[in-house]
């Protein structure tokens, strides 16, 4: 009787993957956990905390987290906590709608470039390297400057600053996805190239376009605290997670931590639970990267 005894190196790669994947379950739990409470926090703590996010007690001004103010007040005597809910639902509003324009807008660029190829093509993707060639910040600063301040410019300057790089990635999909047989029996059995485009090129390449919309909803999210921060957009009186961090800097100069620290946890902790949702997501439909996590 003969005993197979794995080789050193097999259970070492075996062991590494394992510690891989406990590794990646955790994370991918514990972004949906942060999703979970972000979108709990926005939808339940304004109704059941009874107090007005725009009411001034300059009496009640930078105390200290309590059990009356979990995060304590800003310098007004405002709630820190339900203003970082009410910045945090600005937030969210301006990432997913921009997200979701930018997506639209990248994927119809993208298939219409990939799609017809020749000079229409090269013209598409000249015009996507003009605008990936200016810094988003930048851009997004002009784009708002020429509207009133609200939520609505905000959307249109993020959105119009991230469309660019999922044109590119579905275009480069279109490409692939045109030398397939199935392809070449479509146009060789008559079906014109819109056709050909509806029916078989953007089905296609839908999973990639919305995990591009999922990827960008984090980085709208710090686009718009970015500007918010500078001043721009958002106008003064509305909550907003950057505008809160900008007001605080002064507390945070006479000792006060608590205006700085929870509107900027509330940036931070959600657009990395998003994020790592998303880069899960992308790992799980990328066969590539998922036979690397199974080594």
């Amino acid at each position: 009787m003969t005993c197979d005894v794995p080789a050193s190196g097999e259970t070492v790669w075996r062991s590494y993957g394992t510690r891989r994947r406990s590794t990646r379950t955790l994370r991918v739990r514990s972004s949906a956990v942060l999703v979970a409470a972000t979108v709990l926090a926005v939808l339940v703590v304004p109704p059941l905390v009874q107090l007005d996010q725009q009411a001034v007690d300059l009496a009640a001004k930078l105390l200290r987290p309590s059990r009356a103010h979990p995060f304590g007040t800003d310098d007004l005597g405002r709630d820190l906590l339900l203003r970082c809910v009410y910045g945090l639902r600005v937030s969210l509003l301006v990432g997913v709608a921009a997200a979701v324009t930018a997506t639209v807008v990248g994927t119809a660029v993208g298939a219409t470039a990939g799609a017809l190829g020749g000079w229409v093509d090269r013209g598409i993707m000249r015009v996507v390297d003009t605008v990936s060639s200016v810094p988003h910040l930048l851009l997004g600063i002009f784009i708002v400057a020429m509207f009133r301040p609200g939520v609505w410019p905000v959307i249109v300057s993020v959105a119009l600053t991230h469309w660019v790089s999922t044109a590119r990635i579905v275009r480069a999909e279109v490409l692939s996805l045109r030398s397939r047989p199935y392809i070449d029996a479509a146009v060789s059995g008559g079906a014109s190239r819109w056709r050909v485009t509806v029916r078989h090129l953007l089905p296609a390449v839908l999973p990639q376009a919305a995990l591009a919309a999922a990827l960008m909803v984090p980085h709208a999210m710090w686009h718009e605290s970015a500007l918010s921060f500078l001043g721009l957009g958002l106008p003064t009186h509305m909550a907003s997670l950057g505008t809160l961090i900008q007001g605080a800097r002064g507390s945070l100069l006479a000792g006060q931590w608590w205006p700085t620290l929870f509107p900027g946890l509330f940036v931070i902790v959600p657009t990395l639970a998003i994020a790592g949702l998303a880069g899960a997501w992308r790992e799980r439909i990328n066969p590539r990267r998922r036979s690397e996590l199974m080594l």
